[in-house]
């Protein structure tokens, strides 16, 4: 699906929708209530169907005005939000993840957590409940508590949810490295590394138990937790020219994280039998016209349902008959997506 248009007429809304049909707060990461329409802000709901092999279901997601929280609804029937990670693995590449090799280490660890929730849906549990028992025992050290018994029992929560945590990234890294490994692809391979804060490098639940209770004292004087999963960093190298992303050129970067993307894509696909949903917004951004359209026929041989937005149907053309095409203009009372099939569109 190719949707283009000038900036400012809708596109990315699209594709935050779409976005709202998994685990968390979307590609925009954007409050509640910044989501509906303005002025009006009525709330919004969304609605959408999914079939693939071996499953069909109906799921709908809404949030009321001023709720402070959204309902979902799988098949008719109430369901917490992370059963939407069963229900569809959805993937995305947006503009503000050019930075994630040069910024802060928490886009980077949110990141990797996107990723691993896509293979391992029970990862989601895993990161609410170890940020659940961390802010308690924020709380706890920002109070001054000193009574060893509640530490205790918070930390043996974050250290069983930490445990799998960490599992789960280390299994999530080990199949993208495969799946760059195994593919053909026109795209550098990215080799991922997770660097942990910790100096026990065992961490498995009862380390991670032990790491807490050793850092009381000084997470007291902090006031917060410093040490555990929450600090963990993704970190990504050239590999051809044994460069850090970091320091890799901007158009480097971005084929570096398309690399990776892609390998998320191939590493889903072969676990559960069917590509993800990819989300790709301003995709052609730093990318030539060669590497646009080797990006495309990857794409394609994935056999993903992806959307794409671009300013101009002409960053599509490599696509042809691929795609459909749909512009997206503003109108007068909201977006108007006007439908073009085929490659005349982007002639």
């Amino acid at each position: 699906m190719a949707l283009f248009g000038a900036n400012g007429a809708g596109k990315t809304n699209i594709l935050e929708a779409i976005s709202l049909l998994s685990p968390g707060r979307g590609i925009r990461r954007a409050p509640l209530d910044e989501m509906g329409r303005a002025p009006e802000r009525l709330g919004w709901k969304i609605s959408a169907g999914f079939s693939g092999p071996q499953l069909a279901h109906e799921v709908e997601t809404s949030a009321a005005p001023g709720s402070g929280a959204r309902q979902v609804r799988v098949d008719g029937k109430p369901a917490p939000q992370l059963a939407l990670g069963a229900v569809a693995r959805i993937l995305w590449l947006v503009p503000t993840m050019d930075r994630l090799w040069v910024e802060g280490a928490e886009g980077r660890r949110r990141f990797l957590d996107r990723m691993a929730l896509s293979l391992y849906p029970d990862h989601g549990a895993a990161a609410l409940g170890y940020e659940r028992a961390m802010r308690e025992r924020n709380r706890l050290l920002k109070d001054g508590v000193t009574d060893a018994a509640w530490y205790r029992a918070l930390e043996s929560q974050m250290a069983e949810s930490g445990a799998r945590l960490i599992e789960n990234r280390k299994r999530t890294v080990a199949c993208l490295m495969r799946a760059q490994g195994e593919a053909k692809t026109a795209f550098p391979i990215a080799e991922l590394e997770i660097a942990s804060q910790a100096e026990n490098t065992v961490m498995d639940q009862d380390a991670l138990q032990q790491i807490f209770a050793a850092g009381r004292t000084q997470d007291r004087m902090a006031g917060r937790t410093l040490n555990g999963p929450h600090r963990d960093d993704l970190k990504a190298v050239y590999t051809a020219k044994g460069t850090p992303a970091r320091n890799c050129s901007t158009g480097e970067q971005k084929a570096l994280l398309i690399s990776v993307i892609l390998a998320n894509a191939r590493a889903v696909a072969k676990d559960t039998g069917a590509a993800p949903i990819l989300l790709l917004d301003e995709v052609a951004a730093h990318l030539d016209e060669n590497r646009r359209a080797a990006f495309y026929d990857e794409i394609c041989a994935l056999g993903a349902q992806a959307w794409m937005t671009g300013t101009e149907a002409s960053l599509f053309a490599a696509l042809g008959k691929r795609a459909l095409f749909l512009e997206v203009r503003e109108g007068i009372d909201g977006s108007e997506i006007v439908g073009l099939s085929g490659p005349e569109a982007a002639a």
